[in-house]
């Protein structure tokens, strides 16, 4: 049974915090990651024998892929091309989070600007996903490091918006 495309826009956000939750489970200092997202079930037609270890409920599957150099993310983005089977992919970070006027104060130039971001008193490090579909959908989940490991979830697609462009157009043809 193909998943239409709204089945697999509204499975999104769960296949986000799947992912998250996976990373999660490695801790932290992790590599940038990037997730192909597969329609389960077209997965299952393809691969029959995966069927013990893919969720048949679960709309999307994610695949995880080569981790990224996150020191050049948009160069290694912009080498990435999806076959057809990929309806979706995500991207997981860990970044640094800082109150709006703590960001306003930052150097014009992007590399001082990280180094006084990672130096920032009032910084707080934090793990996002930002996840897209092909045919549209899109969401991120961000998770703020703590020693609670129940720490809040935050899921807006708003939290990262040139993250989310930039993996719209590993689907650009």
């Amino acid at each position: 049974m193909s998943q239409t495309p709204q089945d697999l826009a509204a499975a999104l956000p769960a296949a986000a915090r799947e992912i998250e939750e996976f990373v999660a489970s490695n801790g932290w200092d992790q590599p940038t990651q990037v997730f192909a997202l597969v329609p389960t079930a077209e997965l299952l037609a393809a691969e029959p024998g995966l069927a013990d270890q893919l969720d048949p409920g679960s709309p999307l599957t994610p695949i995880a892929q080569d981790s990224l150099p996150a020191e050049d993310l948009a160069e290694a983005l912009g080498r990435i091309e999806w076959p057809d089977q990929v309806s979706g992919c995500a991207l997981v970070q860990e970044i640094v989070v800082l109150p709006p006027e703590a960001e306003a104060g930052l150097p014009a130039d992007a590399d001082e600007a990280r180094r006084g971001a990672a130096e920032h008193p009032d910084r707080h490090e934090a793990r996002l996903v930002a996840a897209v579909l092909r045919g549209g959908g899109e969401t991120c989940v961000m998770r703020l490091r703590s020693a609670d490991q129940e720490a809040e979830v935050i899921q807006d697609p708003s939290l990262a918006p040139n993250l989310i462009t930039a993996l719209r157009a590993t689907f650009a043809d």
